[in-house]
């Protein structure tokens, strides 16, 4: 196993102001990373529903303090953006949720020039997604995960070349009759498919994740590690709701289920497997072990 990655001073800029035809306005970005080491790899993250730039400190702050260059956008679905319901973005925002992450890969010169000090730091060949909840269907969008339509068919590819590996927290499940009657009324983009999800993946889920959106159990949050073919690994948190503890703030009133051992071990172990599936030659997560919190399983 690799030798600890001790951490250093991380430093942030917000906000970054990224071109998105299309969009009807610019995206925001915050950008983070750690004020010393070169090639440093990318991880471009997508906040879950309603969330911003300023959510999910507790992996952002340290991620970027343990060697990673970490690429925030606020979607279109932000609190922050108020957004009416009536807007002729609305139906299409899961799928601009696609895109606001691509516009990041897109201008990695513009996010690195954004931050003192970051510029020919950053290696362009090391991109990592990740995301939280929606945030996560749109990160797995990326690699590899489609829609199915209404008519039973399945939705264009919208995979990048440039994305390496993903992390996705609390991935909502397959649609159809696993979907609740809200879910399937207000959220139809809400069916994936997971057979061309092929790259490298680990999928953090909760075992008291119960959602409403399903009316299946905790397990519909698995269904991306079981269903996809690709190399792929679990994280199952014991006890966790969808908030996994607390990873979307260090205060967030919706968190259900605070827990700061918890949210500690993702760190930890996030950070072991983007080390290991962006540099080269480093094994960190090979030597992850279950631990009281959870347990993690593989298959390649």
């Amino acid at each position: 196993m690799s030798a600890v990655q001790l951490p250093v001073p991380a430093v942030s800029v917000k906000p970054v102001r990224l071109g998105a035809p299309g969009r009807g306005e610019d995206l925001l970005v915050r950008v983070s990373a750690p004020a010393a080491g070169q090639d440093l790899p990318v991880i471009v993250f997508s906040h879950g529903f309603g969330s911003s730039l300023d959510g999910y400190g507790p992996l952002a702050d340290y991620w970027a303090a343990h060697g990673f260059v970490v690429v925030q956008p606020t979607h279109l679905d932000s609190r922050t953006r108020a957004l009416p319901a009536e807007d002729p973005r609305t139906p299409d925002i899961w799928r601009l949720r696609v895109e606001d992450l691509r516009h990041v890969i897109d201008q990695l010169d513009t996010v690195e020039a954004a931050l003192p000090g970051l510029n020919g730091r950053v290696d362009h060949s090391r991109i990592a997604v990740a995301g939280h909840s929606w945030g996560a269907q749109s990160a797995s969008m990326l690699l590899g995960a489609r829609i199915v339509e209404a008519d039973g068919s399945v939705g264009e590819d919208l995979s990048d070349a440039r994305v390496s590996a993903g992390v996705l927290f609390a991935i909502t499940g397959i649609g159809g009759a696993a979907l609740s009657p809200f879910a399937a009324e207000h959220f139809p983009f809400m069916s994936p498919d997971f057979a061309g999800l092929k790259a490298p993946t680990l999928i953090v889920a909760g075992d008291q994740d119960d959602s409403m959106l399903s009316v299946r159990g905790p397990d519909w949050f698995t269904d991306a590690y079981r269903l996809s073919p690709g190399e792929k690994s679990l994280l199952t948190l014991f006890g966790a709701e969808h908030s996994l503890g607390g990873i979307s703030g260090y205060e967030a009133k919706e968190t259900t289920d605070e827990s700061p051992e918890r949210v500690a071990l993702q760190q930890r172990l996030t950070t072991a497997y983007l080390r290991s599936a962006l540099i080269p030659g480093d094994d960190s997560w090979s030597g992850v072990e279950d631990s009281p919190l959870g347990r993690v399983e593989s298959h390649e």
